[in-house]
């Protein structure tokens, strides 16, 4: 599976894709993406020129915002600036259930080794954090990520305003993640631009994503079938 991926990657970018975007979860075969860093250094290898975005890493699991930090510098002087940084806050099933993070507790969390992350890659000097979950004296990221001030962020989402505010509040692309059709998804990214203007932010198209899952079969009801298991299987997981 993981070597089927890489191929079809290498022929995107023979054709004239822009890019990829690889995922996280856990505990179960969806995906098969335990650690989109070492899937996305894999890939980085075995091509040139596509930009390699991540939807993950799903910051309030994570052991430390610091190794988090390094590793997608260290990714990004890999792909030679080709990497897209993604921070979900990720979904229950993953967070939740399979970490054992304390649901109330993941916003507060999230936010902290954002911020940590953030300083760490901009800063020119040593620092000392000292936060609720992380306390440490001595914060010295190296090395430091190609692009600066540092690599474009993508902040994957199912609809939650608080995600909506977080990415207007950083100038952060949202990326909608649509599994039910276009059309519940038009009506969630219309009420996302209706946001974008009420905290009177610029319309670049840069302020959004959108993801769709697209089945491709015989026939249209074969096509439905297929599309319909996927849903059902990934929310019943």
């Amino acid at each position: 599976t993981y070597e089927n991926h890489v191929e079809q990657f290498q022929l995107m970018e023979e054709v004239g894709f822009d890019g990829v975007c690889l995922n996280e979860h856990h505990g179960s075969p969806y995906s098969l993406d335990n650690s989109p860093n070492v899937f996305l250094a894999y890939v980085a290898a075995k091509t040139k020129r596509l930009k390699l975005a991540m939807a993950g890493n799903l910051l309030p699991l994570h052991g430390h915002p610091l190794r988090v930090a390094e590793e997608l510098a260290m990714l990004d002087n890999l792909t030679r600036g080709r990497l897209i940084a993604g921070f979900p806050v990720g979904t229950s099933m993953d967070t939740n259930f399979c970490y054992g993070q304390i649901p109330a507790l993941t916003r507060d969390k999230y936010r902290e080794a954002h911020d940590m992350i953030m300083k760490a890659w901009a800063s020119e000097e040593p620092f000392a954090f000292d936060g609720k979950y992380n306390q440490l004296r001595w914060v010295n990221c190296w090395p430091k990520p190609i692009q600066k001030p540092h690599p474009p962020i993508y902040i994957p989402g199912g609809g939650s305003i608080e995600t909506w505010d977080f990415c207007l509040d950083h100038d952060y692309n949202y990326s909608y993640l649509s599994f039910f059709g276009y059309l519940r998804g038009k009506s969630l990214l219309d009420g996302y631009w209706e946001r974008v203007a009420k905290r009177g932010k610029d319309e670049s198209p840069y302020r959004a994503a959108f993801a769709q899952i697209i089945c491709v079969a015989d026939t249209d009801a074969e096509a439905e079938r297929l599309y319909a298991e996927h849903c059902l299987y990934f929310f019943n997981r």
